[in-house]
């Protein structure tokens, strides 16, 4: 069964993924008074606004042909990967992250769920990125893979420090 896909949904959903992570980032911060920990966490969440912003433009750019049917996806495993994850069985983006926190998590919480949020944005990204043609930005999902990735790094790295 041949199953096509909207951009303009797929873009939707990275928008949503973004909101989520910056809002998960700034009422983290909340909890710290650390100007250390603060600025990272702020830095964090200025970094997924921006990653909303990209994913908000490159949305705009669409044609009203994109907005339609766009994905040929023949053996239909694009479309099984992408109902899975709208379904919650990857991740729920539609979940807001932030509301799980009670404002009682150590910094080694906030950064092990963190590095998972950021994990899953990673995983989205890359099952989409073929699904997005190089015409409406295909590079600049690359560039977010890469921030992303870069994320995680830094995460990891303050976690590391804390477990010494």
């Amino acid at each position: 069964m041949a199953i096509q896909f909207n951009a303009d949904e797929i873009f939707e959903i990275a928008e949503q993924i973004e909101r989520n992570g910056a809002k998960f980032y700034r009422r983290a911060a909340k909890g710290f008074d650390s100007s250390e920990t603060l600025q990272l966490l702020g830095d964090l969440a200025i970094m997924e606004d921006q990653h909303e912003q990209t994913f908000s433009m490159m949305r705009k750019q669409l044609g009203s042909g994109d907005r339609s049917e766009m994905t040929f996806d023949p053996y239909g495993e694009a479309a099984l990967y992408l109902k899975a994850m709208a379904d919650g069985y990857v991740f729920n983006v539609r979940e807001d992250p932030s509301n799980r926190l009670t404002g009682e998590e150590t910094l080694q919480n906030i950064l092990t769920t963190a590095i998972g949020l950021e994990k899953d944005s990673i995983v989205f990204y890359l099952g989409i990125k073929e699904l997005v043609p190089a015409g409406l930005g295909r590079d600049k999902i690359d560039g977010i893979i890469k921030q992303e990735m870069g994320h995680v790094t830094i995460l990891t790295k303050h976690l590391a420090a804390l477990e010494q």
